[in-house]
């Protein structure tokens, strides 16, 4: 069967990455510009010619401190909608971290459902598929979406990290909250899976009302274990300090925390200097520019999610 030619994009902000997926991949990243103007506007177009090609466009949609979420979400929109108008057969976007995905259902009266909203904005401007990494809750990604959605989980490559321990140590997996549960239970059949040993697991109640967090209580046997609190993301870091102390409480041996997309909104003070956790690790689908360099340097493990989104993009573009 012959495929159409294939075309990587990776816009600014996400660069560094997408120079890894392209390696993988054994492509050049497509050239492209992007300019900006005085009144805060901007543009990007394509420099290649893209008819008939089946163009991938990687951009993480997180905010950082020269561009919004929304002014990210933005200029992949712009970027794949003037792919689509130049003749591309095939637009995927590629989004490491996907913006609006915890907004994902109605908790109070009124309220946005934005998940579904962004959806919506990726199908006007004729986006065929979408790519992304650990979402917050992957039914409710997939039924955002009228296009096909690929979902790349990273129970794969943290249990790759984790399983060295795994084979040494008596371990338990925990989840900081009820909803990621399913997460916790991937990631530990994972590692299962990959040591050949039985790993515990439990869970650590979490309840939030008007922005405060609250709970403590867990559920599950991690007494002498060295224990993995696993999330999909970290933002202030609160809620792993939670879970982490209420798996001390209980007396585990030593408490390693993990999460795919590192926010670490505001350096996330409260996570580096707890000191219930012994580790921090997060994939570079974030980069960890919020983190001071030293802070990082001691506490910190990033992991590389190239390989699983290359690998994602060449399954997608040969049809398999």
């Amino acid at each position: 069967m012959q495929h159409a030619p294939m075309a990587v994009f990776g816009l600014h902000a996400t660069r560094e990455l997408a120079l890894l997926v392209a390696r993988r991949l054994e492509v050049e990243l497509a050239p492209h510009e992007e300019r900006e103007f005085e009144d805060g506007e901007h543009k990007a177009r394509p420099l290649q010619d893209v008819r008939g090609h089946d163009v991938f466009v990687l951009h993480a949609l997180h905010g950082d401190e020269d561009q919004s979420a929304n002014d990210k979400l933005c200029r992949l929109l712009f970027f794949c909608g003037a792919v689509r108008d130049a003749g591309a057969a095939r637009v995927t976007a590629v989004v490491p971290y996907l913006c609006y995905a915890r907004k994902d259902r109605r908790t109070k009266l009124h309220d946005p459902i934005t998940t579904r909203y962004v959806a919506a904005l990726f199908e006007a401007v004729g986006i065929d598929r979408v790519i992304a990494s650990e979402v917050h809750n992957v039914a409710a990604f997939e039924n955002a979406f009228r296009c096909p959605t690929w979902h790349i989980d990273s129970a794969a490559m943290m249990a790759e990290h984790f399983s060295a321990q795994a084979h040494a140590e008596a371990m338990a997996v925990v989840s900081p909250d009820a909803g990621g549960a399913k997460r916790a239970a991937q990631f530990r059949q994972a590692l299962e899976h990959r040591t050949g040993r039985e790993i515990g697991n439990a869970i650590v109640e979490k309840f939030r009302s008007a922005g405060v967090v609250s709970g403590g209580l867990l559920a599950g046997d991690v007494r002498g274990k060295t224990v993995v609190v696993i999330d999909d993301l970290i933002s202030t870091g609160g809620t792993l300090v939670r879970a982490a102390t209420a798996c001390r409480a209980a007396g585990a041996r030593k408490v390693l925390t993990a999460a795919t997309h590192g926010l670490f909104i505001g350096g996330a003070t409260e996570l580096f200097a707890a000191s219930a956790i012994d580790s921090i690790v997060v994939a570079n689908t974030v980069p960890a520019l919020r983190v001071p360099a030293p802070v990082a340097a001691a506490r910190l493990t990033v992991l590389d999610a190239s390989e699983s989104i290359a690998r994602a993009i060449a399954i997608c573009h040969e049809g398999r």
